[in-house]
């Protein structure tokens, strides 16, 4: 059969023999030969008995089984679905072969057989329309080991059997209708079915179809709700696949059943409430729930807001609100990620929803003699708690309440009233029956006292949110007067400036582990400062009045000990103070302050602290909405996992605080980039016209004694001309400069034009760069002049190289007559002596005449190239000096001769 021939080529590539494991492999081969052809019932049935014992407990055998076995056994499931033991026998060992074995000593990447039969199995879809067909079976266990095989093909093999499972007729309706059989069946239908519509959007429109929400709630009723085990947790996460993202079924839920049954599993029962692992899963998903009908469906989804709207409104008429209350506030036995869960939860249930910001407002929690109102209840969590996870939720929940809500901003600006008694003095838990605004001035004044920024940060940042775009309340709060921490150090200080303070002192404290500084502290307080001044110049004008605060700020972002985030930051609140300025007080305007950015910090470094920080991990790594892992079984296998999320904020790696990621949203990045873009064009626009105030009037320009009027107007105005004129060609030269500046943020520091000497210097070093440039234009020609005539030089030596070669060989000539004559005359000296006399002789006069002639030549040519030589040498200086490479130019020069005269000398 193809099935066993692929199986075995697969074992073959992998093992390399496959008759490795040969007495498992005959062994398994003898009891499927005996369960094939067997006469005997019970022969067959022991032979499958047998066959699944070794397949249970031998790896080797797993894979001898699936090398051979599954036709064997799928025969056995189609032809003798009469013989009930045979059939549970096959089943049995079909779930064998695709459990994995642990071998605690076996390699870790050992091959795993029950894995390759999975996937082997998976590949048939007339397998899987045959495992499904005997689901419609009378006998428990053949239902029950069907639904074990189907698991573990989905389990390791998700798509392939979603396709073939949609292929088959009435395939989800056979698996729905096990959600009525018996418990244990029940269960393992129901785990099958929330593997199978995980992702599959098609599988849960069918099973929304055959009743799904019907019977998801039945059985969790059946199981006791929230108080259940793990049954409901596995019911809760089939109805969040069957929701998230779905729009359509989130509808269907609300107009068949409603949310009635939902929301009563978020019901605690009885006086002593305690909270086991299994029923915070329980709980946590059902938190998952409620979040996934309150975002409406999926991003792509029309339809999403109105739907998110109506699920909003229906579920708060269901009084969602005040279980999620007990859950999050007043429950404080509770796990503290269930209590995270519920805060966000009614973050978002208010967020955006006018009726429901107002039923929080208004609702009041505790007994009948101590009640206050809920707003409070969450405020004290946020100045209380230790976790940063239950910190971030609270402050969720202010977030969303003010957003777009300037009645609660205002509601809750008018309770910023300091308390009466001394605010330092009091302990935090002291706040019972203080008015919301006294307890967050309480607890923003708290640090004063115990040397502690944590609680001024977390109260920071709920100011931040009361006055978010909100002109009223900002005002209001630049009234705040908070009274000193000493008698002794004066009259009280504004609540502007003690924020101010805090940021300078956050710097240099020590938080409670003992290590210097507050990483989260400072770009907290920072957000509150660019919230506040954010198009309000009355705080611009507040922030100023002290001058050690433009001081500091330039200071900070300049400071290299500061993080990327916190000098950014500083230089957004630095620009702020220029660009919503309208003072026109001397020393604080906004021309002032911008000259103060050129001159200390230079424009270049300002600018760039811009770029820095939007290439800085919180700016680069914002998301628009953080969403939450969903809950499974193997996410929530240990109590880790859901006792604190505080190991999601220790995971990045960076130099800034993990907690600025949820603090610093997607609209607060982008608010900063729009100011940011504000700053830069208002510096080039500050730096394009200068002040409009003229204290003195030049004494020229007074009328002289015997100056008629005609002429003194006359005078006026050529002055006037004059100065105009030259005002306009400063203006562009200004406006150049700062767009040039604003637009690259890069250029020399010292051309920053911060005054007017420095405007000056900069028209004059570009006049001598324009001279620089002619000056170099003019010595490119001559150098183009000089290369010219080195080149005809070279030419020229070329030449005299020729005729120097010339000679050479006339000399070599002569030479070899000279050796043939000295031949000839020692054959005539041994011929006779008498004649030997005379051969010398002609000898001589002959060496003497050659010599002569040859020396006269070599001297004229000597002085030709000793001529040539000091020219050569005249332009080589020459050319050094304009920066040429000479051995480069008379590279080769001169290797040419050599060759020939070699080839004479091997003649």
């Amino acid at each position: 059969m193809d099935l066993a021939s692929r199986y075995k080529g697969v074992v073959g590539f992998v093992f390399g023999n496959e008759n490795s494991n040969s007495s498992e492999d005959s062994y398994v081969e003898r009891l499927l030969d005996r369960i094939s052809n067997g006469v005997l019932a019970e022969d067959r049935r022991n032979a499958i008995a047998e066959l699944q014992t070794i397949v249970a407990e031998s790896r080797a055998g797993q894979l001898a089984f699936g090398a051979m076995g599954f036709p064997v056994l799928m025969g056995v499931l189609k032809e003798e679905r009469d013989d009930v033991e045979m059939v549970r026998g096959a089943l049995e060992t079909l779930v064998s072969a695709l459990t994995p074995i642990d071998h605690a000593k076996g390699p870790t990447n050992e091959v795993q057989p029950a894995l390759m039969n999975t996937d082997l199995l998976s590949r048939e879809s007339e397998s899987i329309s045959l495992l499904l067909s005997l689901l419609s079976e009378e006998d428990f266990y053949v239902r029950y080991y069907t639904l074990q095989i189907l698991t573990a093909l989905l389990t390791n093999s998700p798509n392939r059997l979603q396709e073939a499972i949609l292929s088959i007729p009435r395939g989800i309706t056979r698996l729905m209708d096990m959600l009525m059989d018996r418990e244990v069946i029940r269960n393992e239908a129901l785990l099958l079915l929330t593997y199978l519509t995980r992702e599959a959007e098609e599988i849960q429109k069918i099973v929304v179809f055959e009743g799904a929400f019907e019977k998801i709630f039945s059985i969790m009723k059946e199981e006791g709700g929230s108080d259940g085990g793990v049954v409901v947790q596995d019911c809760l996460e089939l109805l969040n696949n069957l929701l998230r993202s779905n729009a359509s079924n989130q509808v269907l839920l609300r107009e068949t059943i409603g949310f009635d049954p939902l929301i009563s599993i978020l019901k605690l029962r009885g006086s002593s409430y305690s909270f086991t692992q299994q029923k915070t899963i329980n709980l946590l998903s059902a938190l998952e729930t409620i979040n996934l009908l309150m975002m409406g469906g999926s991003e792509a989804d029309p339809q999403k807001d109105s739907n998110k709207i109506t699920n909003k409104s229906v579920l708060a008429q269901k009084k969602l609100l005040d279980h999620l209350l007990m859950l999050g506030v007043e429950s404080q036995w509770a796990p503290i990620a269930l209590r995270c869960s519920a805060l966000r939860c009614i973050g978002d249930l208010v967020a955006g929803h006018s009726k429901n910001l107002d039923a929080l407002s208004s609702k009041v929690l505790g007994e009948e003699r101590q009640v206050e109102p809920a707003l409070n209840s969450i405020l004290r969590i946020i100045l209380r708690t230790s976790s940063m996870q239950e910190f971030i939720a609270a402050d969720h929940v202010f977030k969303n309440f003010c957003e777009k809500n300037t009645d609660g901003q205002a509601m809750l600006a008018s309770t910023l009233i300091p308390h009466p008694n001394s605010m330092t003095d009091a302990s935090l838990e002291e706040d019972v029956n203080m008015s919301f605004g006294s307890m967050l001035l309480h607890g923003l004044a708290l640090s004063e006292s115990d040397g502690d920024l944590e609680t001024c940060c977390r109260a920071a940042s709920v100011i931040t949110h009361i006055l978010k775009d909100n002109s009223q309340c900002k005002e209001k709060a630049l009234q705040i007067e908070l009274e000193a921490p000493m008698p002794s150090l004066g009259a009280p200080e504004l609540l502007l400036h003690r924020i101010v303070r805090y940021l300078a002192v956050a710097s240099s404290m020590k938080n409670k582990d003992g290590k210097l500084g507050y990483s989260y502290v400072q770009p907290i307080i920072l957000k509150l400062l660019i919230t506040w001044l954010a198009d309000c110049p009355n705080a611009v004008q507040c922030f100023l009045d002290s001058r050690p605060h433009l001081t500091y700020l330039l200071e900070l972002v300049s400071s290299t000990s500061s993080t990327v985030c916190v000098r950014g930051l500083a230089a957004v609140l630095l620009g702020e103070c220029v660009i919503y300025n309208k003072s026109s007080e001397n020393g604080k305007d906004g021309f002032t302050i911008a000259d103060a950015i050129s001159q200390k910090i230079g424009l270049t470094s300002y600018f760039l602290k811009f770029d820095e920080m939007q290439r800085s991990f919180i700016f680069s790594s914002v998301k628009p909405a953080q969403s939450h892992k969903p809950l499974t079984r193997s996410t929530t296998a240990s109590m880790a996992e859901i006792e604190d999320d505080e190991n999601d904020l220790t995971d990045q790696k960076n130099e800034d605080h993990p907690i600025l990621t949820p603090v610093f949203d997607a609209q607060f990045v982008n608010f900063v980039k729009g100011l940011e873009v504000n700053i830069r064009e208002k510096m080039v626009d500050v730096y394009s016209r200068p002040k409009s105030d003229v204290a003195v009037v030049p004494a020229e320009l007074e009328q002289k004694g015997g100056e008629s009027d005609k002429e003194y107007i006359k005078r006026l105005k050529a002055f006037v001309e004059t100065q105009c004129s030259e005002i306009q060609k400063l203006l562009g030269r200004n406006a150049t400069l700062a767009e040039d500046l604003a637009r690259t943020g890069h250029s020399h520091p010292e051309l920053m034009a911060g005054s007017g000497s420095d405007r000056v210097q900069v028209e004059t070093l570009r006049r001598d760069l324009q001279e620089a440039s002619q000056r170099v234009e003019m010595l490119k020609a001559e150098k183009a002049k000089i290369e010219s005539e080195a080149l005809m030089y070279q030419n020229l030596a070329g030449k005299l190289e020729s005729d120097l070669k010339s000679l050479s060989d006339a000399y070599n000539s002569l030479e070899q007559t000279n050796i043939h004559l000295e031949k000839e005359a020692k054959t005539l000296k041994s011929g006779g002596t008498s004649t030997s006399t005379d051969i010398e002789a002609i000898k001589a006069e002959a060496r003497e005449e050659a010599q002569k002639e040859s020396e006269a030549e070599l001297n004229d040519l000597l002085v030709c190239l000793g001529q040539e030589q000091s020219k050569v040498e005249k332009l080589s200086a020459r050319l050094s000096e304009l920066g040429e490479d000479v051995d480069k130019l008379l590279e080769g020069i001169g290797d040419d001769m050599a060759l020939p005269e070699d080839e004479d000398e091997e003649d």
